[in-house]
């Protein structure tokens, strides 16, 4: 579900590919964050670029499979995940840049809005559909991303935010115009930092880490979680799932 090279210049890439649309299971969670975690314990690896082949950056969590599972099954696994793929990134002991390209929806907001560096290509859109999910989770990732009254608007109407939005914001570093430009320009992003020296780079994540509060994502998340939680006990969630998938209520389009 994703691919790893580690460069001779320090710089880790994972390339996630899980077609059609890169939707994020529990499984792809579970490893991607496993693998990010493992840096830790890696001297060699500087920084990571974590990006996505084929026709975007992230369809979202994979609703399927959320709804498929037995009973809370599916929304625990998915949440958890997300919050565990959050918080690798976050914390991952170096530099973490994203490239992210045409859509990068639910999940794939919180990642991004994880990840130290952004690039994007300019037809990102950026999508908060929770509301058509039966979940509420998402703005601590993404104030990381854009002010307070932007996060209440994309996830109260789930219309996308475009990427020249956040690149005016200065939430993407560099705004690119193709797929293959965003590979190209996030490495050459990674080999700038992996270039600094290694031990002054993982005490500077630290540092900026601590400077901005960042120890607070796991209990923010999980307060957020709650109110999907009850959601799902009283079966709204399950009903919204099942209207999302049949596309009767707020489908997007992975086009």
């Amino acid at each position: 579900m994703f691919t790893e090279t580690l460069h001779a210049d320090g710089v880790l890439e994972l390339v996630i590919d899980c077609p059609p649309v890169n939707a994020f299971g529990i499984g792809l969670l579970r490893d991607l964050t496993a693998r990010i975690e493992a840096v830790r314990g890696q001297q060699a690896v500087r920084a990571v670029v974590l990006r996505s082949a084929g026709r975007g950056f992230c369809g979202g969590g994979d609703v399927k499979e959320v709804e498929s599972l037995p009973g809370f099954e599916g929304i625990l696994g998915q949440s958890s995940g997300s919050l565990g793929l959050s918080l690798a990134v976050l914390q991952c002991a170096v530099p973490v840049i994203c490239g992210v390209h045409h859509y990068c929806v639910g999940v794939g907001v919180l990642v991004a809005g994880s990840a130290d560096i952004l690039v994007a290509s300019r037809d990102t859109r950026f999508v908060l559909a929770e509301i058509d999910n039966g979940a509420t989770a998402g703005a601590v990732q993404a104030l990381k991303l854009m002010p307070e009254k932007r996060v209440r608007a994309a996830m109260m109407t789930a219309e996308p935010v475009l990427a020249q939005e956040l690149h005016a914001l200065g939430s993407i570093y560099r705004l690119v115009d193709s797929h293959d430009a965003v590979a190209a320009e996030a490495m050459a992003v990674a080999v700038k930092v992996a270039g600094k020296s290694a031990e002054a780079m993982r005490r500077l994540k630290m540092s900026l880490n601590n400077s901005t509060k960042a120890h607070e994502l796991n209990t923010l998340y999980r307060a957020e979680m709650s109110y999907t939680y009850e959601l799902n006990i009283m079966g709204d969630a399950s009903a919204g799932r099942s209207a999302f998938i049949d596309g009767t209520r707020g489908s997007y389009s992975a086009d």
